[in-house]
């Protein structure tokens, strides 16, 4: 197994009426985890922490730069205030592969002093299956 950068990301997200749209050009840098919940079951006869690891968990912030041509960032975001859907959102790179059903939150713009007009996405874990990468 070789090292690798983290260079040609592909972003997929499903738009309101399920439909997987391939959004990487939009997407100028994300941030993903999937985590684990952490019980501590610790009696009072140990000498040091005793846990038990509970359920799985999933998590994106997808940020961008505003394009509002037909099937990109935009056109899949924008019904996030509108519509209560989970979305399809699939992360891959170098042939791995991580795909979750995502609620997302919020889909908040700003316009910087310079011109520039981006996007941030926040998605949560929403159907209970493990985040699993293939």
């Amino acid at each position: 197994m070789a090292k690798e950068p983290g260079f040609a990301f592909a972003v997929s997200v499903d738009d309101a009426a399920a439909a997987l749209q391939v959004i990487s050009n939009d997407v100028t840098n994300l941030q993903y985890a999937t985590p684990r919940g952490v019980q501590d079951v610790t009696g009072v006869d140990k000498s040091a922490i005793e846990r038990l690891l509970l359920l799985a968990d999933g998590s994106v912030t997808l940020n961008g730069v505003f394009n509002d041509a037909a099937n990109m960032s935009h056109a899949v975001f924008k019904t996030v205030p509108s519509t209560s859907v989970q979305r399809t959102t699939t992360l891959a790179i170098s042939g791995q592969s991580l795909s979750m059903e995502m609620l997302y939150s919020d889909y908040s713009m700003s316009r910087g002093q310079d011109g520039s007009l981006t996007w941030t996405a926040p998605g949560v874990l929403a159907n209970g299956a493990v985040p699993t990468w293939s």
